[in-house]
């Protein structure tokens, strides 16, 4: 068993006035439901394996299933971002998420979609992403895996930060977003596609840096529920990414 996931103090204060208020009977203890609640997302365990020292694990699935449906893990993403620097520099990606046969479901239930698309690696979600300079992520975006990268990046742009670059890969060429890019004074640092007959230019040693965002996908990988999906649910799911996200390069 994974050495057990503990929650600093200070880690804990820092995302605790975030946490929805008490109602009636005080909440069970949040350092060690939270704590249990990563531990469980890091190491890919069934709920029902959650070590006993972070208590019942009922009370972590709930906790957990419930905060999810309230956006809590979300905001809280948002609201640690929010308190960062604003950006010079963005970058722009996405990744395959690959769908466990608990969860790979392309049913609908409650009308609320699964997020999760078949493709030639089979059925599995896209993860959408943009970092700052660093490669830390600052707003993140759960599709069906089979939506395109350009897709993602016209549903991502209205939301970006004001900066003065954003790096990409050549998947996210195109005339429409270069321009889009244009209007919000953003210059883009992407290769054309090798269809493109008009030359244009990039510069190459900036567009090195754009390692950083693979390496942002890399670490979050390396928490085995966000590898692989388990959750039919596409709000816990992304909760489990937010989780994650927050606790690699936000706390």
């Amino acid at each position: 068993m994974p050495d057990n996931y503990w929650i600093s103090e200070t880690q804990l204060e820092r995302i605790k006035p975030y946490f929805p208020r008490s109602h009636g009977v005080p909440r069970v203890d949040d350092r060690r439901v939270i704590s249990g609640i990563i531990h469980v997302i890091r190491n890919g365990l069934r709920w029902r394996d959650a070590p006993e020292v972070y208590g019942a694990h009922k009370t972590l699935y709930n906790r957990f299933v419930r905060w999810s449906r309230m956006g809590m893990f979300r905001r809280i993403f948002e609201s640690l971002v929010s308190e960062g620097m604003q950006p010079e520099q963005l970058m722009i990606d996405a990744t395959h998420l690959k769908a466990h046969r608990t969860a790979a479901s392309l049913a609908e239930k409650g009308g609320s979609p699964r997020r999760i698309g078949r493709t030639k690696g089979g059925l599995n979600s896209k993860l959408h992403a943009v970092t700052n300079g660093e490669g830390k992520p600052i707003m993140l975006m759960l599709s069906e895996g089979q939506m395109s990268d350009h897709t993602g990046a016209k549903l991502l742009y209205p939301h970006l930060p004001g900066a003065s670059m954003l790096i990409a890969d050549k998947g996210y060429d195109s005339d429409e977003f270069r321009n889009a890019l244009a209007a919000k004074g953003i210059k883009p640092c992407i290769p054309p596609m090798l269809n493109r007959r008009e030359d244009i230019h990039y510069d190459k040693d900036v567009y090195r840096t754009r390692g950083r965002i693979e390496i942002m996908f890399g670490r979050l990988k390396g928490w085995r529920r966000i590898a692989t999906r388990y959750d039919r649910s596409a709000h816990t799911f992304f909760s489990a990414i937010c989780i994650a996200a927050t606790v690699i390069f936000w706390l």
